[in-house]
This record gives C-alpha cells, structure tokens and sequence, in this order.
C-alpha cells in the first residue's frame, strides 16, 4: 500500500510582526503572486481532508524565506537586510521545523507502508489554464502514477501536462537524495492561477474534485508496491 503526503511550501503570505518593518510600504508585493501562491492552501487542504492525512505547509511569506531554496537564494530582496544572525534564527524557526515535520512524515509512513506519494501542491500565475505534473528523472513509481493521474484528468477535458525528468528545487532535490525513488514517489503538481482567482477556464471548486478524483483513480490503477527490505530512517 502506497501512504500519502501533501505540503504546500508557499501557502501563506503571513509575516510575522518582528519582520513587518522590512517590508512596510510594500505591502501589496507581500499579497502578490511574489509573495506566496494563492490557492494552493485550499487546495492542499482538500487534499488532505479527502485521503484523510495530515497536512505538511509553510507559514511565513516566501519573500521571508523560501522553503523551497537552500543557502542565499532562501532569501529576497527585503530578507536580506536583515542581519545575518536574524536570518539564521528566521531559518531555526520556519525552514528547519517545515523540513523536520516532512523527514518525520516520510519515514514514518515507510515504516508502515511499502512506498509513499509526495504530492507536492503549487499554483502558478505562468501557465495560464492550466494543471502541470511534474516528476523527477529516474522515478518510476513517481512517472507511473503522475502518468495514470493525466490521463484521468484529460478524460475529464482538463489541459494536463505531465513533464519528465524535471529540474528539482533545492527542497525537492534535499528529500529526492534522502529516499529511494523505488519507495519515495514525488510528484510536483501546479495549477494555474486563473482558477482560483478568475474561474476559468473552470470553476475552482469544479477543478478541485477534479484533481482530487482522478488521484483518487490514478491511485487505484497503481500496481502494488513491494515491501522494501530495510527500514528508511530520517536524513540527519
């Protein structure tokens, strides 16, 4: 049986009132597509609520510190005025915490269960209408199901792509080298922000059972996974 797990880096544009000062009178940069990714909370959420799991999601503003980055690209251009022993603390409050819960999750569910799927839930103002699968390179667990996952939403008339071998973000590449692809399944899912925020070229309630209901079939026609033969523990 293959566990599930849902994050959603940039949920939130949320800025702690310590770091507010740093981005006074840019406040609409903050609420911005630069800032956070509207819709993917609520769409993470419903993910989470229909395959019954706990959700995995940051709670600070990108602009902040990006989850998805490692080292100097973590921070913006309003970030990096702050002094760098405030930005290691920003980095021990929000990065390691999101990092640690996710590690936890991961190699909890492998303990219980032969392979768990990292859906990885993103909206973007760049692909406008619509839905981006992407999988890394040498995945096949990963290709197998975004593969199956497509071709359910294409027969629900949703313009999918499913993109191979793609480019990891420091995040994705950090847990990629963590875990064996034969157990851990990563899939980066992105939506276009037009649903969310125009409602086209569907409605966004009408777009969210979609994609929940083909994972839903795409998990069903999955072959089973075999057990592994050792135990995966969290990186240090």
């Amino acid at each position: 049986m293959t566990a599930l797990l849902f994050s959603s880096e940039n949920a939130t544009c949320a800025v702690p009132e310590a770091y507010r000062e740093i981005f006074r009178g840019f406040e609409d940069v903050v609420v911005s597509a630069e800032g956070w990714e509207p819709g993917s909370l609520n769409l993470a959420q419903g993910f989470a609520m229909k395959f019954r799991t706990p959700l995995v999601h940051g709670d600070v503003t990108r602009l902040l510190i990006d989850l998805q980055e490692d080292g100097d690209p973590r921070w913006s251009r309003f970030s990096l005025k702050l002094p760098e022993a405030t930005r290691a603390k920003v980095a021990d409050r929000h990065e390691r915490p999101f990092r640690t819960q996710l590690c936890q999750r991961i190699a909890e569910d492998l303990r219980r269960h032969a392979a768990v799927l990292h859906v990885m839930i993103h909206t973007s103002p760049t692909i406008d209408g619509r839905v981006l699968l992407e999988t890394p390179a040498a995945a096949p667990i990963a290709e197998s199901i975004a593969a199956a996952w497509r071709g359910h939403l294409h027969a629900a008339e949703i313009d999918v792509l499913h993109a191979r071998a793609a480019k990891p973000t420091a995040l994705e590449a950090f847990l990629q080298r963590a875990y064996p692809a034969d157990q851990y399944a990563q899939v980066r899912l992105t939506v276009s922000q037009t649903f969310f925020l125009e409602g086209r070229p569907l409605r966004w309630e009408t777009l969210k059972k979609a994609l929940l209901e083909s994972l839903q079939r795409a998990l069903a026609d999955a072959k089973p996974v075999s057990a592994p033969e050792s135990l995966s523990t969290p990186p240090d």
